[in-house]
């Protein structure tokens, strides 16, 4: 029989900020693994009960206190807790397990990148495209390993990830020099773009609508920015891939919403 699995991605843009809507969610959802990003808060303090009670008693987390973060919350057994730090300066947004059929998760937290796109008048955005090389290196060098890569990339890479292209060319997320990168990335290693195997391009699959927006619904200036990729082997054992789009109507939501891919291994 085959095992069927669902794992879930979620910037969560603070986990106690917004337990309420996660914990909706897994009751809503249910899937068997929740990967969360800009969790914001140290391991010491993270809400684990709540998860636990919801049977997702398996956690791996590594936090860091008001910024960044990210965890793995599972119901089936997960090993081998890595925590990369692509960014080298011990910023916490990395960690990866290992499921008991040999598939590896990795769940990552891709640098925002600030406000313009010019390294040398912003950091931070040299930053970014520094932690995108260290992954690409990162990734040549898996070898074979069933793997599924997934969390907020903060890129949104093609024409139609975005809601205007031509307005958007110059904006951090969309630029062309971080949509080169991401391209790289994802040939470093054969990876699938799960949510592009199930909703072909142009399709509209957005997962981020910024704060800003009066009605988000409305005005629909939606980004993909969260990604599940996956090397071919375990590409070949999805069967469906979904973004929670409601989710971002809910009280007190993230900017972004969760993606959901189902497997049968």
């Amino acid at each position: 029989m085959p095992q069927t699995l669902s794992i879930a991605s979620w910037n969560i843009n603070s986990v106690r900020a917004r337990i309420d809507i996660v914990e909706r969610f897994l009751t809503e959802e249910a899937p068997d693994i929740l990967c969360l990003q800009e969790t914001k808060v140290v391991n010491e303090i993270f809400p684990t009960d709540m998860f636990r009670r919801m049977g997702y008693v398996h956690q791996v987390l590594n936090g860091q206190r008001m910024h960044h973060g990210v965890a793995i919350m599972s119901r089936v057994p997960i090993h081998e807790d890595d925590r990369l730090d692509w960014q080298a300066n011990g910023e916490a947004r990395h960690v990866g397990v290992r499921l008991d059929n040999g598939v590896r998760i990795e769940n990552v937290y891709v640098p925002a990148g600030g406000d313009v796109p010019d390294r040398t008048v912003n950091p931070k955005f040299g930053q970014k495209l520094d932690f995108l090389e260290r992954m690409i290196q990162w990734s040549t060098q898996l070898e074979d390993k069933p793997t599924i890569l997934t969390g907020d990339f903060n890129i949104a890479p093609m024409e139609c990830d975005v809601w205007s292209h031509k307005q958007l060319l110059n904006v951090v997320s969309h630029t062309a020099v971080e949509c080169e990168l991401l391209e790289r990335l994802q040939r470093s290693n054969g990876w699938v773009d799960i949510g592009r195997k199930f909703f072909p391009a142009p399709e509209r699959l957005y997962t981020w609508w910024s704060y800003r927006a009066r009605d988000w619904a409305e005005s629909d200036r939606g980004r993909r920015l969260d990604h599940m990729w996956m090397t071919q082997d375990v590409a070949e054992k999805a069967t469906a891939h979904r973004v929670v789009e409601p989710a971002r109507s809910w009280t007190k939501p993230s900017d972004h919403v969760p993606i959901i891919t189902e497997f049968a291994f």
